[in-house]
């Protein structure tokens, strides 16, 4: 009776048990490398760009005025351009300070579109489905013959907005997928 607990402490056990686990946790790391997106290497313009939008993003949340907004946004400018063709490091270093002023600078809840995920008019009276309003099939010949999107706009799909189905609407990112 006590054999199988004997074999399950023996060495030669654990060494097969640990193989069958560096095989599974290989094999799934190799699924997840294919499955994973590579991170897109950007230029420090390109970052400093993203920074100075996404800043400029987070002062539209926190301000109410459009005239303070402004005269805000123009001293943000300054900022930036002040530090217009300094040293690579010196660069580095400003971009690594202006992401922590930005991430504590970041509104708890941020202005978003109105007709967008999270918006007040998000959804807000789509228009029913033509079987519905016409429910004997006689439907007129000038009754619209698009899809709208959740966010009220129409299905195009070559402009990529096409969400025909079910749509997965993440309210906590405020956005749609």
């Amino acid at each position: 009776q006590n054999r199988p607990e004997i074999a399950s402490t023996s060495p030669r056990f654990r060494r097969r048990q640990q193989n069958k686990r560096d095989t599974m946790n290989s094999a799934l790391s190799a699924a997840a490398a294919q499955a994973r997106q590579k991170p897109v290497n950007l230029t420090h313009n390109q970052e400093v760009a993203r920074l100075y939008r996404k800043a400029l993003k987070t002062l539209a949340s926190w301000t109410i005025d459009r005239e303070i907004f402004l005269e805000k946004a123009t001293e943000m400018r300054g900022r930036f351009d002040a530090e217009r063709g300094c040293s690579n490091a010196k660069a580095v270093r400003l971009l690594r300070e202006g992401k922590a002023e930005l991430f504590s600078n970041t509104h708890p809840d941020p202005y978003c579109v109105p007709y967008m995920p999270g918006g007040s008019l998000f959804m807000r009276n789509p228009p029913p489905p033509l079987e519905i309003c016409f429910p004997d099939g006689d439907i007129p010949a000038d009754a619209p013959k698009h899809l709208m999107n959740p966010d009220m706009t129409i299905c195009r799909p070559e402009t990529g907005k096409s969400a025909v189905g079910s749509v997965l609407v993440d309210f906590g990112k405020k956005n749609m997928e």
